[in-house]
């Protein structure tokens, strides 16, 4: 089962914001990969290296959601990031969107640092933040349908399936999408969760009122 796509007969807007985050987290891993262990240490999150010196780490609160541990994980990512991204920043408008991706991505760091003060081991992935992206769709696009390949036909099913599996694809997708103890990588349950809340919260503040939405 893999989704392919789903309804933007809706959508008024080119999805600049979604493409460019796209685009960013894939050239962002090219880099990362040519750059190694000595990269991967000193861009991404590291819980107890943060609380030990807040301001000389702070960039790393960003970089780290533009890296990935593996191409399942890069590539479950931005699949879904392409599929539901497009639909929310329609809603939202371009910068909101943007802010928007960028805090989810925030509060699934700090959701997930809460758990995991005394590790050294670094933390990275987009996942939180698409966990965000996605708590959107769910409440702004309740009834949407997805289209998945199965098999040798394409079906439709509701996007909360395709969601699901996104969480199962995150399960699956190998160590380090942010670290869940002191000791080893993992997939950080946390930071899913932390991410999905804020972007469900944040959706009642971003999508503005009915009438500013038909004025735009």
């Amino acid at each position: 089962m893999l989704p392919i796509g789903d309804d933007n007969s809706a959508r008024k807007t080119v999805p600049l914001v979604t493409y460019a985050l796209v685009a960013l987290n894939v050239l962002f891993f090219f880099v990362e990969m040519s750059g190694g262990e000595a990269f991967i240490m000193k861009w991404a999150f590291v819980p107890r290296r943060f609380l030990a010196d807040p301001a000389a780490d702070f960039l790393t609160l960003f970089t780290a959601m533009f890296m990935h541990a593996g191409w399942v994980h890069l590539g479950g990512n931005m699949l879904y990031l392409w599929i539901f991204g497009d639909n929310v920043e329609d809603r939202f408008g371009h910068v909101k969107f943007a802010v928007f991706y960028l805090l989810c991505g925030l509060a699934a760091t700090f959701a997930q640092l809460a758990f995991s003060v005394k590790s050294n081991v670094p933390n990275l992935g987009a996942s939180g933040a698409i966990a965000g992206v996605l708590g959107a769709y769910i409440l702004l696009f309740p009834k949407g349908k997805v289209r998945i390949l199965q098999g040798q036909g394409v079906v439709q099913v509701p996007a909360l399936a395709a969601i699901g599996l996104w969480i199962v694809l995150q399960f699956f997708s190998g160590i380090g999408s942010i670290a869940n103890t002191a000791d080893t990588g993992g997939v950080a349950y946390m930071a899913h969760i932390g991410g999905f809340v804020a972007g469900f919260v944040l959706t009642f503040l971003f999508r503005g009122s009915r009438r500013a939405r038909a004025m735009n």
